[in-house]
């Protein structure tokens, strides 16, 4: 019986870890370009980051799942991040920067997992949906209040704030973490290791068809996803100026409040109609998302369509860690299929900054999100030609069906 200790602590962990992250989004662009830097020496120390995220998801992965302490990971993680906050508030020096975002990059792949990890453990499989809706409300209340509070300190204090505050905030994640108790946690993570690869080990599970088709499905989701909010943006800032800030900023906020509202709902949904029910729904609201963003540019556009944003992460919140449980069930290879699957969305993000960029420059913004729009709705039929349900019950019924 997991205690209520455990379970607020974890509810804080949570929270206060996506607290932690929030401070590494746009504030290093400007912090760095406050400094000196040109726009070709900031792209290279994003790049630096994003480069390190992309190849450290599945050995971080893998590396969660081989610790026996998943609290332990969670803190070696905390504490980088807060290392790689201090090393970019001291130094704007390229070295110490370029360090930084390798710190940062490389604790994110690990804080990911283990928080996933923690999660199996404290409840177990059969009550991780609910859990996992859990986890989505408190880190979309994490990121709303914080996106915030560091837009405030970054203005009215300075930007070298922000990260002292970022680090700071390690300090209430680290304190939640200490709450969630090592007896709970045991035993679960003891079955878990003397598991070993199972029935299904690291070959099968690369070849597993769930696997691949939903690391497809969410490789083209951020593909189609994440390059949505930085043009519409761009083309609100056209056409209403000053005002394009509150938009943005509104629009975030709103996304935020969706998911935190969602969350639960998306977890109770996926146990009662199945995973690829609400995959379908998720990915549905994506395609809407780029048309209207296509036909309509102003304040009040980007807020609805941040709404269906909402939508579409409340189901990717709750689906990558629940599908990864479903798919591995049996074996010890959950956090590094959690690895594929962010590696999955390391690739597409990559791609649709890139891609999308290229088209709007080109051809102009309406065109290029009319392009992700399509990318959504390909997507959408990629999952329901192609994916399998995972849930367990389910997922025996067609086996057996078939």
């Amino acid at each position: 019986m997991t205690s209520k200790r455990s379970a607020r602590g974890l509810d804080w962990l949570t929270f206060f870890a996506a607290d932690v992250q929030t401070g590494f989004g746009p504030f290093i662009a400007v912090y760095l370009a406050m400094h000196g830097w040109s726009d070709a020496q900031v792209g290279l120390a994003l790049s630096v980051g994003s480069l390190t995220m992309l190849l450290s998801q599945v050995p971080a992965g893998a590396l969660v799942d081989v610790l026996p302490r998943k609290r332990l990971a969670a803190l070696a993680a905390l504490l980088a991040i807060a290392g790689s906050a201090v090393l970019l508030a001291l130094w704007p020096d390229p070295v110490p920067v370029y360090a930084s975002e390798l710190l940062h990059g490389f604790a994110s792949c690990v804080l990911v997992p283990a928080l996933a990890a923690i999660s199996l453990a404290l409840v177990g499989r059969k009550a991780l949906s609910e859990r996992l809706g859990r986890n989505g409300r408190f880190s979309a209340l994490g990121n709303a209040a914080t996106a915030g509070l560091l837009g405030l300190v970054g203005a009215y204090i300075s930007i070298a704030a922000v990260f002292w505050l970022t680090a700071a905030l390690t300090i209430p994640a680290m304190l939640a973490l200490y709450s969630i108790r090592a007896e709970d946690l045991r035993d679960r993570v003891s079955a878990m290791r003397k598991r070993g690869s199972g029935e299904h080990g690291l070959r099968r599970l690369l070849l597993n068809r769930g696997v691949l088709v939903f690391a497809a499905c969410v490789a083209l989701f951020t593909l189609a996803n994440a390059a949505m909010l930085p043009l519409a943006s761009t083309a609100i800032t056209r056409s209403s100026g000053a005002m394009s800030n509150l938009a943005v900023a509104g629009g975030i906020i709103v996304s935020q409040c969706v998911v935190a509202g969602l969350s639960p709902w998306m977890a109770r949904l996926s146990d009662q109609r199945g995973r690829r029910f609400v995959l379908l729904l998720g990915i549905l609201a994506l395609p809407l998302r780029g048309l209207w963003l296509a036909l309509i540019t102003s304040p009040s556009a980007l807020l609805l369509a941040q709404m269906l944003d909402g939508i579409s992460a409340a189901m990717l919140a709750v689906l990558v860690p629940l599908v990864a449980a479903d798919l591995t069930r049996g074996t010890n290879r959950f956090n590094l299929c959690m690895g594929i699957f962010g590696l999955a969305v390391g690739i597409g993000a990559t791609v649709s900054t890139t891609a999308a960029g290229v088209i709007a420059s080109h051809f102009g913004t309406p065109l290029a999100l009319g392009g992700l729009a399509v990318v959504g709705l390909l997507c959408f039929f990629l999952a329901l030609a192609a994916m399998p349900e995972t849930k367990p019950q389910k997922a025996a019924q067609e086996l057996a069906t078939a």
